[in-house]
């Protein structure tokens, strides 16, 4: 991270393990800044169990999270409203349309940016799918609504797991573009879970897993 960057994630002491299993991390210190870190590692390492328990889906088992100010343990509805997660295994939104799916995911976001929202829709080819149920959609669309709310959300941090998995090339290239536009970009941080190096996207950081 630059140093004249300040942390929008803090991460102090963090350790997670699933029951009866070896942690996935162990008194974990981070500062994570603006702009887009990598969270690399494969498949089985915990990206996906580590993003859940950023977002303030899964309990940590000790250590301390906060994000923009907001901390997890003493302001949880403070610190959820502050990130953007989606689970992408989710059924939640299964019955809205995927317009509605995004105003349900914007809902409370004052920075939620229409405009760039509709570009990149348009960028992910959504506009023949906007007013189809979710459960109607196929995971890589369902993904690129998901996806669309939170690149162009308002929120200080964004996690996408695995973003690329069931996109096709013309939306995959959006998402690299897309992603592009956060370096440098002050208040803003993405984190990207990936089995896969990523060199098409200026990157502020990387973090490999396993930590522990």
């Amino acid at each position: 991270m630059n140093p004249s960057s300040p942390a929008l994630l803090r991460i102090d002491a963090l350790s997670f393990a699933y029951p009866d299993q070896p942690p996935l991390v162990s008194g974990w210190n981070a500062s994570i800044g603006p702009g887009v870190t990598l969270l690399y590692g494969d498949t089985g390492t915990g990206k996906s169990a580590l993003l859940q328990v950023i977002a303030g889906m899964l309990p940590a088992s000790s250590g301390r999270l906060a994000v923009a100010g907001a901390t997890l343990d003493t302001a949880p509805e403070a610190y959820r409203r502050q990130v953007f997660f989606v689970d992408p295994v989710t059924d939640r939104f299964d019955q809205l349309t995927a317009r509605e799916c995004t105003a349900s995911l914007a809902e409370g976001d004052a920075g939620f940016n229409e405009a760039k929202w509709q570009a990149i829709a348009e960028g992910f080819s959504l506009a023949p799918h906007l007013d189809k149920k979710m459960f109607m959609l196929s995971t890589g669309s369902k993904r690129k609504v998901w996806m669309a709310a939170g690149l162009a959300s308002g929120r200080p941090l964004v996690l996408l797991d695995e973003p690329t998995a069931g996109l096709d090339m013309p939306s995959t290239r959006c998402l690299w573009s897309t992603l592009s536009g956060f370096d440098g970009q002050q208040g803003r941080a993405v984190i990207v879970a990936s089995a896969a190096r990523i060199d098409t996207v200026p990157l502020a950081a990387t973090i490999e897993l396993p930590l522990a």
